[in-house]
């Protein structure tokens, strides 16, 4: 089973992997960094600020908490224990395997990108989701940034949708904590007063 599922992963890698072009390479490589995505954050930032307003430091602990969890689990725990090697690092893919740009640490499962995006694009939809019905257009980002992934030969497709899942699940375990740790502050000042 487990051998059926690797095959199918790496025959879909390559699959994908193929369609890429010279002048796209770069702005690819571009697009899986964090910098070109500072004006979408920001404004995100200051819709988070108006439906919030000072009580907005709860959503932002949880896109923190978010972030840690999904990047921690990735890459402190499942990178490690599985060592399942980068496509663009494993010996059998040479002269295949289209790698753009750095390759990245050695092992790859699960995408750490995939992850840290799928997540943010999950805790702003359930902070943001019922004021803001077009956010849910965020999953499209997070579907592409990790994808790019994939395109730059770094990633297996098991290793971005098991990064996707993890950032989804650490979303919403990060939401409910940082929903309880407001819902403590509030109890807090209204005893104080």
């Amino acid at each position: 089973m487990i051998d059926t599922i690797k095959a199918w992963d790496e025959g879909l890698f390559i699959y994908l992997n193929s369609f890429h072009h010279d002048q796209l390479d770069p702005v690819m490589f571009q697009l899986t960094q964090t910098w070109p995505w500072i004006p979408l954050y920001l404004f995100l930032s200051y819709l988070v600020i108006r439906i919030y307003g000072k009580s907005s430091w709860w959503v932002f602990i949880g896109i923190g908490l978010t972030i840690l969890f999904a990047d921690q689990f990735t890459s402190g725990f499942m990178k490690p224990f599985f060592e399942r090697l980068r496509p663009c690092h494993d010996p059998n893919w040479d002269g295949i395997v289209h790698n753009y740009g750095k390759c990245g640490g050695l092992y790859g499962f699960a995408s750490s990108h995939a992850a840290n995006s799928f997540g943010i694009a999950m805790i702003l939809f359930l902070t943001l989701g019922q004021k803001y019905k077009h956010i849910k257009w965020l999953f499209l980002w997070a579907a592409f940034f990790s994808y790019t992934r994939i395109y730059l030969g770094v990633h297996y497709p098991a290793d971005v949708i098991a990064g996707g899942i993890v950032g989804l699940l650490s979303a919403i375990v990060a939401w409910n904590i940082s929903k309880a740790i407001y819902k403590l502050s509030k109890h807090s000042v209204r005893q104080a007063s």
